[in-house]
């Protein structure tokens, strides 16, 4: 690249010819021109914008692509630093950037150079500087051109770019006082289709000029410092060597946690900074610590929503526990230095706004939040060792709606990180308002300026976007201490929960070149206790102002009502276990990372973590069942009907019931339920008398029941099939009516006891009850309840006989019927 060189006679006659367009704000609201600056704050603007631009080390021209300049303008201009960002008296500004020929034609005596500031006076109004961000072609009011320094340009053909450097006096800018001005830097010349010597491009940006410090009191500003990952601790746990050990759904925090990561750059880089307020999702602690354990194992790729337990053909071991141990190491000594706060999100961060939206009339959904907060709190002052503020929400982007602010609430939330757009100052007030304002029902918002918020959303890697917002966010900042000097206010800065590394350096960087000199850092804490403005906008928007493109990100009812659903069954279980904090601890968290606010950028990632969670509870609830039967034999008119129940848990289950119930019975009535106690993996028999009234097949559906108030199925029913094969004629007549009928009965039977004269029943099978061999009478034999036994194997079931009231533990036959039904898995 060649030396920068210098021009003479190019004076004023070569200012642009074309008049400004109005530049007045008449017709125009304060809030339209604030959000107009959030918006040239957070879009790339067309005047500023490169094309796609290959150089060489050295900068040599290489072809670009086009980006559709036009033929008056056909350069596109890009500032990349800016050294230094703070202009100072006598000092010397260097700005380096590119030029590139977007047109289609050669460029030919170009040269690129600085506009001195548009008379000197810098911008007043923070609405000021949305209309210069806001211009396109050059203009007069982008200031006269200076003879030097000037950088000649090189022939560039449609495509080409060229590296250009250019170091100005501060003294040649004309600055008179403090404040910020526009500083831009054109590019003159002439094109092969168009000899004229005239403007061809234009590029802008903002130069704070600070001489002896500002004397104004400085703004206080509050800085969010975003510590959040999408959940990836699995509710399952891997049993090694007599302990369990955690299970991860990938190992992606194994780079995280490792310098050069994202989350270890965070730490890092907020570790330099005064006064920041972390926010810590809690569930990223926990998982840290999860990791320091170095058995810890992960899931293989396709398992996740499976819902299996951890064995060694379904996950991995990790390879991230050294970078876990040391991150968690780096965090502690972070948060405890320059003066930094911490506020604990809720466990795993549920989504506050799709709760609100599409899930406040789901019961399970205030337990979970407020399990969220209180775990929360535990969890951050437990792994950190520091206290901690808990009652601040932070809904989703900072958007906010009535709704939202009453499902915070009822979580316990007093504080309630807001974004500039969801509440805009009124038109009325001409400054900024301190971020802190009541909002009702005991509640109170943090309101973050959208303009400032808007420049750190994106992902700031590039160094043309890296100054453009930091020179933006230090000419907002003193535009907004000079507002009013005297009157100090409070700013909050609130970057978005995935916070680029990038976005990170270029905020902390903005922050210190502003801080002790007109912004003073301060706490959350702080910045909450100030004395809210009687003028700034306190109300909270309606459900239907909430953004429509943000609304369509939510979590849908349906994931909602399942993760609902997941609380429901927990709780199920907790009421049989006899150790329930086995399984209360991992669930509970896996039922509330289903929530998270995280699923927003990755909704696929969310629906299969919410199905491995579903899918895996379902599994341990289905290990104590009632085992598959088809067909029940019934051979008489009493007996008794075996059901089996199977433990395959490596615990003990109590506060249960079988029911048995009859689909007819008018035809086959069943004893009553009666509580039972399962050890852990195995299974017991009960026994429930039954009695016949008509032969045929009847359905009955056994039930597994909680005792207890409110008693709930557990598991799903089962239905079999009771074959009744003996019940007598005279039997029927009995069981068929009562008076007369009874009479008739009897009757019919003395005849045909008569007519028969000891010949063979005419059924063609006689009841078990009325065998001899049986040992007994017709009829029972006392024993009315259901009797339990233990089994330790036996058969799956198919067709069974019901025995006759014999002995407990053996048939007519001799034979233990106990063991001929299901056999407990392990």
């Amino acid at each position: 690249m060649s030396e920068p060189a210098r021009h003479s006679g190019l004076g004023a006659h070569r200012q642009p010819g074309r008049a400004e367009r109005p530049a007045e704000r008449t017709g125009r609201g304060r809030r339209a021109a604030r959000r107009l600056a959030a918006a040239c704050a957070a879009a790339a603007t067309l005047f500023t914008a490169a094309p796609a631009v290959a150089l060489t080390a050295g900068g040599d021209v290489r072809q670009a692509s086009d980006s559709g300049a036009s033929a008056e303008y056909p350069v596109v201009m890009t500032i990349e630093t800016m050294t230094p960002q703070v202009a100072a008296p006598n000092g010397t500004v260097t700005i380096t950037g590119h030029v590139t020929n977007a047109g289609k034609s050669v460029l030919k005596g170009a040269h690129a150079a600085v506009r001195k500031p548009y008379s000197g006076k810098p911008l007043q109004r923070r609405g000021d500087l949305a209309m210069v961000a806001g211009r396109g072609t050059p203009m007069e009011r982008d200031g006269a051109e200076l003879e030097s320094p000037q950088y000649a340009l090189p022939e560039l053909g449609p495509g080409q770019s060229q590296q250009y450097t250019l170091g100005v006096a501060v003294s040649d800018l004309g600055l008179s006082e403090s404040g910020v001005y526009e500083l831009a830097v054109d590019a003159w010349g002439s094109t092969g289709d168009n000899s004229r010597d005239r403007p061809l491009g234009i590029a802008r940006t903002f130069l704070p000029y600070n001489p002896g410090g500002v004397e104004a009191q400085p703004t206080k500003v509050t800085t969010l410092w975003p510590l959040t990952h999408a959940p990836v601790l699995a509710a399952q746990t891997y049993a090694e060597n007599d302990q369990t050990v955690p299970v991860l759904r990938n190992d992606s925090l194994a780079a995280e946690f490792a310098p050069g990561g994202r989350l270890y750059e965070l730490v890092d880089t907020g570790a330099k900074l005064p006064g920041l307020t972390w926010m810590i999702d809690p569930d990223l602690l926990d998982t840290a610590f999860a990791m320091t354990n170095k058995s810890y194992r992960v899931q293989k790729p396709g398992t996740e929503s499976v819902g299996k337990p951890a064995r060694d053909d379904n996950t991995v071991q990790g390879t991230g526990s050294a970078a876990a141990t040391a991150w968690l190491e780096k965090l502690r000594a972070a948060v405890g230095k320059n003066g930094a706060q911490v506020v604990s999100l809720p466990y795993a961060d549920p989504d506050l706004a799709s709760i609100a939206h599409n899930g406040a009339d789901l019961a399970g959904m205030g337990t979970a939040l407020n399990k969220a907060a209180t775990a929360g709190r535990l969890t951050v002052e437990g792994r950190l060792g520091i206290d901690t503020r808990s009652d601040v929400a932070w809904p989703y982007q900072g958007h906010l709606d009535q709704q939202i602010a009453g499902i915070a609430q009822q979580a316990g939330s007093s504080l309630l990180l807001v974004d500039g757009t969801s509440m805009p100052d009124p038109d009325s007030v001409p400054y900024t308002p301190t971020a802190v304002r009541p909002i009702g029902n005991g509640q109170s918002a943090v309101v973050a300026d959208d303009t400032v918020s808007a420049l750190f959303q994106g992902d700031l890697e590039d160094p043309q976007a890296q100054t453009r917002s930091t020179q933006r966010f230090l000419a907002e900042t003193l535009a907004i201490t000079h507002e009013q000097p005297q009157n100090q206010r409070g700013l909050l800065v609130m970057p978005p929960r995935e916070l680029s590394v990038g976005t990170a350096k270029v905020l902390a960087n903005a922050l210190q070149q502003a801080s002790g000199k007109w912004l003073a850092p301060v706490r959350l804490d702080e910045l909450a206790q100030a004395t809210p403005d009687p003028k700034a906008n306190t109300a909270v928007p309606a459900a239907t102002d909430y953004p429509t493109q943000t609304r369509a990100t939510e979590l849908p009812a349906a994931d909602l009502s399942t993760t609902d659903g997941i609380q429901h069954d927990l709780d199920t279980l907790m009421r049989v276990l006899t150790l329930p904090q086995r399984v209360r601890g991992p669930f509970s968290a896996a039922m509330v990372r289903s929530l998270s606010t995280e699923w927003r950028t990755d909704a696929p990632a969310g629906n299969t973590y919410r199905d491995g969670v579903k899918k895996y509870l379902k599994d341990l609830t289905n290990a104590v069942q009632v085992p598959k039967k088809t067909v029940v034999t019934l051979a008489g008119n009493t007996g008794q009907l075996q059901v089996s129940v199977r433990n395959g848990l490596t615990q003990t289950v109590t506060n249960l019931k079988l029911v048995l119930t009859s689909a007819q019975p008018n035809r086959l009535r069943l004893g009553k339920e009666e509580e039972l106690v399962l050890p852990a993996s195995q299974s017991v028999t009960l026994r429930f008398n039954a009695e016949a009234r008509n032969n045929g097949p009847v359905t009955v559906t056994a039930q597994l029941m909680t005792t207890g108030p409110n008693p709930q199925p557990y598991g799903d029913p089962q239905t079999f099939t009771v074959e009744v094969t003996s019940v007598t004629n005279g039997v029927l007549y009995v069981f068929a009516g009562a008076g007369v009928l009874l009479l008739l009965a009897a009757l019919r039977f003395v005849r045909q006891r008569k007519r028969r004269g000891g010949q063979p029943h005419e059924d063609g099978d006689q009841p078990v009850d009325d065998d001899p061999a049986a040992g007994g009478a017709a009829g029972p034999t006392g024993n009315h309840g259901p009797d339990q036994d233990r089994d330790q194997d036996g058969d799956d079931g198919g067709e069974d006989r019901a025995p006759a009231q014999t002995p407990r533990d053996s048939g007519a036959d001799g034979r233990d019927r106990t063991a001929g039904d299901e056999k407990v898995g392990p």
